[in-house]
């Protein structure tokens, strides 16, 4: 199928959306490329096919939330809570991402080439998020399924209330929220991590990074720890 258009200077977003809502086949794999988004929120939301979008330029608020199949790439920033609720699919952005990306995420692959800002990978269900950069304070925050991986740093209380969900980090961490734990990194993670890193299409050494997950102290309800844990 041919390859389409939609410069958003010209067309109303609502008219773009609505035809990859509506008008694309469910086996549709054809590029779309969004020309001058200029900061618009909700591009690409919703997707439920396997096509290609590519955003020419920054996005707003929930670019490509509630993903499924759909592969979009943002050749730029995005604003709060970019890939949010995905299923399914990939979302790439290329340059930086606001607070809670990967928020919620049930399935599917995250990769910020840029830094993220406060809580991304909130209440992780499943998918999996790459983060190039640093990220900020309460990332990983009551993480509950998927993995995290952070090649810079990240800010204060990282993985706090974490679930089943891990985080590889490989630079600084300010500290660690509460919970939360550095383990041993095992063979089974090197695998693992070294998959998602060449998914993301980074070279990084996986040895080089440290793994964090749950003490599980928070699972059950204790009368007598006084709120301390």
């Amino acid at each position: 199928m041919a390859p389409l258009e939609f410069d958003l200077a010209a067309t109303s977003l609502r008219e773009m959306n609505q035809f990859l809502h509506q008008e694309l086949l469910t086996d549709d794999s054809r590029k779309v490329t969004v020309l001058n988004p200029d900061g618009a929120h909700n591009i690409a939301v919703g997707l439920n096919q396997p096509v290609q979008v590519e955003v020419q330029g920054h996005a707003g608020y929930y670019a490509a939330g509630m993903n499924k199949h759909a592969t979009v790439l943002i050749h730029g920033s995005a604003g709060t809570g970019v890939g949010e609720n995905m299923m399914s699919g990939t979302v790439h952005v290329k340059g930086f991402a606001s607070n809670g990306a990967g928020a919620s995420a049930h399935g599917g692959l995250l990769v910020i080439e840029g830094d993220a800002g406060l809580r991304c990978g909130i209440s992780l269900k499943g998918g999996d998020i790459v983060v190039v950069g640093s990220v900020g304070s309460f990332s990983g925050f009551m993480a509950q399924a998927g993995r995290m991986v952070i090649c810079g740093d990240a800010g204060d209380a990282l993985g706090d209330s974490l679930y089943e969900a891990v985080i590889y980090v490989k630079g600084t961490v300010k500290s660690l929220g509460a919970d939360a734990q550095y383990e041993p990194m095992t063979p089974q993670d090197i695998d693992a991590l070294g998959g998602l890193l060449q998914r993301a299409g980074l070279d990084h050494d996986p040895a080089g990074f440290r793994r964090i997950a749950s003490a599980r102290s928070l699972y059950h309800w204790n009368a007598d720890a006084n709120q301390e844990y």
